[in-house]
């Protein structure tokens, strides 16, 4: 029997997207797309994306241009595995309201991936490496237009 490619309920995409916190974020700098892993979390109260950066190419790409999309997908067998795609905006975020979402981005994914991983977790730093200790990280979220997902079992 052929096993088919199926599209995910909305309810379902959510709540994938709620069990992962890592994904490939598309952005386009001048007239070419851009491909990057990134740590997410997904805000279920403000229905948007959050994650953090540092100063750089993909930071002022998305400054330029605020149409984005992630892909997360979970992929455990040719025949067996999810995807979903979310299409958005970029907002970067400053003062008090990106030190909230900073915060809500650590707490989120620190809860996360100690309650999925066999690691523990316990210091932002331990969810990106690009972020130099004196450096100030630029806080995003990605306000969600759509979002589609797939899935293959």
């Amino acid at each position: 029997m052929e096993k088919l490619v199926r599209e995910m309920k909305q309810g379902d995409c959510v709540q994938f997207l709620s069990n992962h916190c890592i994904g490939h974020l598309a952005y386009v700098a001048g007239r070419s797309p851009h491909i990057v892993p990134v740590t997410y979390f997904y805000d279920k109260e403000n229905k948007c994306l959050i994650s953090y950066s540092g100063e750089g190419h993909k930071i002022e790409s998305m400054r330029n241009y605020s149409q984005v999309a992630l892909q997360v997908e979970d992929i455990t067998a040719f025949h067996n595995w999810r995807s979903v795609k979310v299409n958005g905006t970029f907002e970067e975020l400053k003062g008090p309201t990106a030190k909230k979402y900073l915060h809500t981005f650590a707490n989120g994914v620190h809860e996360l991936l100690n309650r999925n991983e066999e690691t523990k977790v316990d210091f932002i730093g331990d969810f990106s490496s690009k972020i130099e200790s004196k450096e100030v990280p630029v806080v995003y979220c990605i306000h969600i237009s759509d979002i589609v997902g797939k899935y293959r079992n």
